[in-house]
């Protein structure tokens, strides 16, 4: 389908094609030498003492965090039920067991601290975070709750490169932060992702545990750095290739124009919002300073039928729109799970995430929100 506004475009230009045509020049296409650069160019990024691992996906680094801070078989795992189903899932592959947790509130959809505490027992051994959007967690809660019980805290950052909470980097408060480079993300490789922590002897073991398990990699032994190696323990091939890594420099550099440029048009959508539609609410009001501004949810009035309806009803007009998202405790896979998440089960059946990229135009943000007030009014919900 053609749309007049599509749900988001990439910002991709001569930058990232020359970096990965310097690879292929250069005849080294799996993990090297632009592995570390992007590395340490991310970490430095975050200003904190880190290490960072690039790995194939946001999954994979949720994933070997996991492995690598040894939960398994028995141990609980609280996590937001209003995410990405990856999070559950990763926690699944180790054997553990996700207990979803509610929202803050119906403008703050990131996870609950209080909620959190209310579900820690026994068994409970991590909190898997998520910042929402790209609007932070309540840190200083949630790190607060983690040192009071004893628990890890594990950061999902996929929505936030470059947002902070109080002027600190969010993936630096936890055990690790894992950040995602999929195609709509905030800067992109295409596939890929990236694990960080302040634990020098964890990021060892991530990296080890993302080829296999060996110790030493390809590239050092055809550098005659490093003569065999041994496998002390089963790994996976989690690796990011040359290409990605080239590609993710590129976009490093563009990260800070490309989150100035998010955050315009989020400010034009509530300013035309707030002006047109006062029916539909916004989260995350005055939440501005910090964030990276990954997409934009609403919160419309009706319920879920409504809501699809409205959804069908922007595709028919030209506006590619999603939903983030459906609770993780409402799929089949998950289906018998606990989950008391009230405030969860009331917004998720009325959110629509309307269209936001660095490159759309007031044009095209007056199209959506005109789409959008003539559906709510088919639906009999106008101001």
């Amino acid at each position: 389908m053609n749309w007049k506004v599509p749900f988001f475009d990439l910002v991709l230009g001569d930058e990232e094609r020359k970096a990965i045509l310097n690879v292929i020049d250069c005849n080294w296409l799996t993990s090297g030498p632009r592995i570390a650069e992007f590395e340490a160019k991310f970490s430095a990024m975050l200003g904190q003492n880190v290490g960072a691992v690039a790995v194939s996906s946001a999954t994979a680094a949720l994933h070997l965090s996991l492995l690598a801070l040894r939960l398994g078989q028995d141990d609980e795992v609280i996590v937001p039920s209003l995410t990405f189903v990856a999070c559950a899932n990763a926690i699944r592959y180790v054997g553990a067991e996700p207990v979803f947790a509610d929202i803050t509130s119906e403008i703050d959809w990131n996870i609950s601290a209080a909620d959190v505490e209310a579900k820690i027992t026994s068994r409970t051994r991590a909190i898997m975070v998520v910042h929402y959007a790209g609007y932070a967690c309540d840190m200083h809660k949630l790190s607060g709750l983690a040192e009071k019980y004893g628990l890890l805290l594990i950061e999902d950052c996929s929505h936030s490169p470059r947002c902070a909470w109080k002027g600190r980097s969010v993936g630096t408060f936890g055990a690790t932060g894992c950040f995602s480079f999929y195609s709509n993300k905030n800067m992109t490789t295409g596939e890929g992702g990236m694990i960080i922590s302040g634990d020098p002897q964890l990021v060892e073991r991530l990296r080890t545990l993302r080829s296999h398990g060996i110790t030493t990699s390809t590239y050092q032994r055809f550098k005659g750095h490093a003569f065999g190696y041994d496998v002390p323990e089963v790994g996976f091939n989690y690796r990011l290739d040359e290409m990605r890594a080239a590609m993710g420099v590129a976009q490093l550099q563009k990260l800070p124009e490309i989150t100035i440029q998010r955050k315009t048009r989020v400010q034009r959508y509530r300013e035309f919002i707030s002006n047109r539609l006062p029916q539909v609410r916004i989260p995350f009001l005055g939440r501005d300073e910090e964030s990276s501004y990954h997409i934009f949810p609403v919160l419309l009035p009706g319920n879920e039928e409504v809501r699809n309806g409205i959804l069908r009803a922007m595709a028919d007009r030209g506006v590619q729109c999603s939903i983030h998202y459906r609770p993780i405790h409402t799929f089949t896979a998950y289906k018998g799970v606990a989950a008391d998440v009230p405030i969860t089960e009331r917004v998720a059946p009325s959110v629509l995430t309307l269209p936001l990229f660095p490159t759309l135009s007031d044009a095209q943000i007056i199209e959506v929100v005109k789409a959008l007030e003539d559906c709510l009014k088919e639906y009999n919900y106008s101001s």
